[in-house]
């Protein structure tokens, strides 16, 4: 007898959660590089973005949304090495409903970036962070929400480039720098051309990245805050259409 939808993605949540959970110490790998960038970076931000606090209110926000972005635009990964050894395959043909294999995926996703983003704040406090406590967890749930969309996206990329990982590879790294600089995570794009500027409007990044800060500065409802909410809904929406679509077909 099948299962709900809702007790295979369950299923599909818990086996893909499993290998985190036995080896913690990939969530602190996957940390090397942001906290390089907290470390080495931050000092060279402009004067203008105020003090050393100021700064840290102003960087910490981006590179946790970085941190989620790097983390989840490379999960597809994962899939491509279960095709490639036919795990994938025996999902395929178990009585598993094939949307639950792309929505099970993408929330596991959810584990590590609220891990990683709890850790880069426990590295911040000390720094002289003084986020609002209400709006971190605010912020991650816009962080949580945006990460199941990002992660079926890459899951999707995954499907698509099959058994060329190097397609995969190739798409996802000319996709994540011009994502990433044109979110404003690194610096700020309101002083930049008006081309940037009006390029960094349609990128969903740059309103979640505006929306992370605007919480931790406090503001819980604002337009910022809710600029930042549509957009990471509308990533997920968009990525588990996409997602499903691509289990379905495979």
């Amino acid at each position: 007898m099948r299962t709900s939808l809702l007790g295979d993605v369950v299923t599909v949540f818990s086996r893909e959660l499993r290998p985190v959970l036995r080896s913690p110490f990939s969530i602190l790998v996957s940390l090397v590089q942001p906290l390089f960038f907290l470390a080495l970076f931050m000092p060279l931000l402009p004067a203008d973005v105020g003090g050393d606090t100021a700064a840290l209110a102003w960087f910490v926000p981006g590179v946790i949304v970085m941190s989620c972005l790097f983390g989840t635009s490379t999960t597809g990964s994962n899939l491509q090495f279960e095709m490639q050894t036919g795990s994938h395959e025996r999902l395929l043909v178990s009585p598993l409903r094939r949307p639950a294999l792309i929505i099970g995926r993408s929330l596991k996703e959810i584990v590590p970036v609220v891990a990683q983003a709890v850790i880069i704040l426990i590295v911040a406090v000390p720094l002289g962070l003084r986020p609002d406590p209400l709006g971190v967890v605010a912020g991650l749930v816009i962080l949580a929400v945006f990460c199941v969309g990002l992660g079926a996206l890459s899951f999707a990329l995954a499907l698509a480039a099959r058994n060329q990982e190097w397609m995969f590879w190739t798409v996802q790294q000319t996709l994540l720098f011009p994502l990433m600089l044109l979110g404003g995570m690194l610096l700020p794009v309101d002083d930049g051309p008006g081309w940037l500027r009006t390029v960094a409007a349609f990128n969903p990044l740059s309103y979640v990245v505006e929306a992370q800060r605007a919480l931790f500065d406090g503001e819980i409802l604002s337009a910022t805050v809710g600029a930042g909410a549509l957009a990471a809904v509308s990533v997920a929406a968009v990525g588990l259409l996409i997602g499903v679509r691509g289990m379905r077909q495979a």
